[in-house]
């Protein structure tokens, strides 16, 4: 068996039918850019939720808070700030996993920057969860 990690985003990548090599988007504009970039950006998605069960537990809230934001009888501003805070969570936790994933395909030996840009993101994480509770609570 390899020790050299898996890399999940990749896998995703080539089975959408994207290039896998970032070199492609470099000469393209216009639609085509856009066309092959969303492939990318499905691809992310879709590593995110096979791979990470932070992620599938964090759409899961959006799938249950979203709906219930339009129940409650608040201003087109407040439903706005209900639902961009539970797709922060979502955003934060796609960043940490992505420095996550970055930091083990440079290395599994353990050294304290490595740890250092693990906890960051994971504090990033924190504090974007923590948002949820006093927005909701305040509708």
């Amino acid at each position: 068996m390899s020790s050299e990690p898996t890399c999940v985003v990749a896998e995703a990548v080539t089975r959408v039918g994207v290039p896998a090599d970032g070199a492609a988007l470099k000469g393209r504009s216009g639609l085509a850019r856009i066309w092959y970039a969303s492939g990318y950006s499905a691809a992310g998605l879709k590593a995110a939720y096979r791979g990470e069960a932070a992620f599938r537990q964090l759409v899961l809230l959006n799938l249950l808070l979203i709906p219930l934001a339009f129940l409650f009888d608040v201003s087109r501003v407040e439903r706005a700030v209900l639902i961009a805070v539970v797709f922060l969570g979502l955003i934060v936790e796609l960043l940490n996993s992505a420095i996550e994933a970055t930091v083990d395909r440079i290395s599994f030996e353990l050294h304290p920057l490595a740890k250092q840009a693990k906890d960051m993101g994971s504090a990033a994480q924190l504090l974007a969860l923590c948002l949820i509770g006093p927005v909701w609570s305040g509708r």
